[in-house]
């Protein structure tokens, strides 16, 4: 069957790059789902934007809908028909529904009874019947952050629309919404070519916004953006401060990259470098310059979205505007070193956390005495834990500071520099700024003991106190982001090598806010162990068959690193066949679940019957023996290989050994034996949760 490409392009008022992409992969995918509801097949699918456009072109889109053809099925037949055997109105309405003739309609034997059915046969479409409803629902429902009205109209959207662009190969799909009607034109740029550019198919869109000043896939304008931005840093005499976040929303202000190079005054460079970058980036959206050692520049780089016919002028605005933010930074900085960080803390009892939870205050005194006891727990010194108490003090204080309130994203940033300004030691002061750390995927880990301890106290409390309130995360909502805490947990965790209960951690968490619950602690607990269970798993399984990761997860996580160090292990010591035969065998213990109870406690050799009873449990004292050597010193593959000497006398125990004997005792001694082999095994992990014929060692599946 024949085929076309299918091309939609919304024309807008300026939408702010916040919105996108997200905005474009959900018109994406809402004309796929169309296209795919009514069966339309089609080829790959492109997206494509600029800030006053959003576009999708979806290659070989089906000319026409096959038929087809489908049974239905209809009331019981006992009701269709009356005693006379004529068709009652059920019968009717059924082949009136269908468009079937009654007399047409057939008898179907279902799992209770004859039924009434009817093989209907659908004619398709041709597509350009079917595809104006299909974009307009599109246009309608992309889930906007904030949408408007505009006009007589209430249909609502980002920005007032101006233009569709809607072309099925060379024929125009004729709908209108808002009040525009669809055409076969776009658009060129607002102010180099602001006129209406017929584009005759949907191949030849690109290129004619091209010849129209406008580079309209966002890839290849993110590249255009990027090259401006390095080719601006290095005629300002550096080179580009790299920042995807930065490069990701200019990309989206402008339709044809330019750029401009300015400078500010040298002063300003006294001023801590990521208040200067904050102050550039984050309200003029200008890329900073840097030496190659890392310290700025007294320059920045401008993307503008038109050639700039007068960079003197240009520059000139640019630095204006900057100078002003700069001196408001300066002013900042200024007044609130007036005021040393420990003088700020008390402040935070008028800055809420959580309405249930209290202050910022109430907070910090939490998770000082939490970071306190982990300390202890992981043997810090006492010079150490004494600068954990004082970072924890003045964690929170920079959030009553001008600057942070000015620049949120400068926490802990500023409280480091203030902590040093004010005399405290270089420990405390890293601490301050490492308790954030990570921020997110990627970022960096704390360097010290001092931050890493008040960050994972300060994000246990955190999660434990958000779930004590019945507000866990709920489907993508989790708006005291658990999720990135929980993972932060667990990242810093491995990193820095710290041994301690997670269990017990819940528990003094718990403790410190027994007032504040409103869950019994039990099961805040269950439900805080169970969210770090997921988030491992989850970050695990990327490197791990998944089934590997729930086996070492079901053996217990209470000590995270031990946890990784186990999984390590299995995963590799899974390449190995004879371990592989020896984790098979293992399986066949599955007999202790399901056997109902067990009268015996301990194993009595005296019970056995048989030699291979007796060489099992001689086998297993030994192995019990050298795994608990090893474990004591987290040696997991030596674990493993004293497993491996369990193997033959197994196997050889389920070849000789009827274990559900009808003497009980003799049984129950049996089941006892077994249950003790599978309790050794499950110091590492459960095996009985891999399937052995599809999991593969070393991260892969088993071919």
């Amino acid at each position: 069957m024949a085929t076309r490409d299918l091309l939609l392009e919304i024309g807008t008022e300026e939408i702010p790059a916040a919105f996108f992409p997200a905005a474009i992969e959900d018109l994406r995918r809402l004309i796929l789902s169309g296209l795919e509801a009514a069966r339309l097949t089609h080829g790959a699918s492109e997206i494509y934007g600029t800030p006053r456009r959003l576009a999708v072109l979806v290659q070989g889109v089906l000319d026409a809908q096959p038929d087809v053809t489908r049974e239905e099925i209809g009331p019981p037949a006992k009701v269709a028909f009356d005693a006379e055997g004529k068709p009652t109105r059920a019968a009717l309405n059924f082949a009136e529904k269908v468009g079937v003739p009654v007399e047409k309609l057939t008898r179907k034997q279902q799992p209770k009874g004859e039924y009434l059915a009817a093989v209907v046969e659908e004619k398709g479409r041709p597509a350009l019947e079917v595809l104006p409803e299909i974009l307009r629902a599109a246009v309608a429902g992309i889930p906007w952050r904030k949408s408007m009205r505009w006009g007589a109209g209430d249909e609502p959207f980002a920005r007032p629309i101006h233009w569709f662009l809607a072309r099925f190969g060379a024929d125009v799909v004729p709908f209108s919404w808002a009040g525009v009607q669809s055409g076969g034109a776009t658009r060129g740029h607002r102010f180099l070519a602001n006129r209406e550019l017929e584009v005759p198919a949907p191949a030849a869109y690109v290129q004619t916004l091209r010849g129209a000043e406008v580079v309209v896939d966002p890839a290849e304008r993110r590249k255009a953006v990027l090259a401006a931005a390095e080719q601006g840093a290095r005629e300002a005499g550096g080179e580009l401060l790299h920042d995807d976040e930065l490069l990701d929303h200019v990309t989206w202000l402008v339709e044809r990259p330019s750029f401009v190079v300015g400078s500010f005054d040298e002063s300003f460079l006294d001023l801590p470098k990521e208040v200067l970058v904050s102050e550039m980036k984050g309200h003029q959206k200008y890329f900073s310059v840097q030496r190659p050692d890392g310290r700025l520049l007294p320059a920045f780089v401008a993307i503008a979205n038109t050639p700039v016919r007068d960079p003197a002028v240009a520059r000139r605005g640019f630095e204006r505007v900057l100078r002003a933010r700069l001196s408001d930074g300066r002013f900042f900085f200024d007044e609130d070193r007036k005021t040393p960080l420990v003088d700020r803390v008390a402040r935070l009892e008028k800055v809420t956390f959580q309405h249930r939870l209290g202050s910022i205050h109430d907070k910090m005194v939490r998770f000082r005495a939490l970071a306190g006891w982990l300390g202890q727990q992981l043997g810090l010194a006492p010079a150490t834990r004494e600068h954990v108490e004082r970072a924890a003090t003045l964690a929170k204080a920079d959030l009553v500071t001008g600057m942070v309130g000015e620049f949120p994203e400068l926490q802990g940033v500023m409280g480091r520099e203030y902590a040093l300004a004010a005399g405290e030691p270089a420990e405390v002061a890293a601490g301050i700024f490492e308790h954030y750390l990570p921020r997110g995927q990627g970022d960096l880990m704390p360097g010290g003991d001092v931050g890493a301890v008040v960050g994972i106290a300060d994000r246990i409390d955190t999660i434990v106190g958000i779930f004590g309130i019945g507000k866990p995360p709920t489907g993508s909502a989790d708006p005291f982001g658990l999720r990135r805490a929980c993972l932060g947990v667990i990242q810093v965790t491995l990193h820095r090598g710290y041994r301690y209960s997670l269990a017990h951690l819940v528990d003094r968490a718990l403790a410190g806010l027994a007032e504040k619950l409103i869950l019994p602690a039990p099961e805040v607990k269950t439900q805080v162990l169970d969210f770090f269970r997921t988030r491992l798993k989850n970050l695990w399984a990327e490197e791990h068959p998944a089934e590997v990761v729930e086996a070492v997860l079901a053996a217990g996580f209470d000590d995270l690193v031990a946890t990784r160090a186990r999984l390590s292990a299995v995963d590799q010591m899974l390449g190995d066949p004879g371990f592989r035969a020896l984790a098979e065998g293992f399986s066949r213990t599955n007999i202790v679940e399901k056997a109902k109870s067990i009268d015996v406690r301990e194993v009595d050799p005296q019970l056995f019957e048989k030699d291979a009873e007796r060489a099992l449990y001689k086998s297993f004292l030994a192995a019990r023996q050298q795994v608990d050597e090893h474990l004591r010193v987290d040696d997991y593959a030596a674990v493993l290989q004293g497993f491996a000497t369990l193997q033959r006398p197994l196997d050889q125990f389920f070849t000789d050994v009827m274990v559900m004997a009808e003497d009980p005792k003799v049984r129950d001694n049996r089941l006892r034996l077994l249950a003790e082999v599978r309790e050794l095994f499950g110091r590492v992990a459960d095996f009985g949760r891999m399937d052995l014929k599809r999991v593969g060692g070393g991260g892969r599946e088993a071919r």
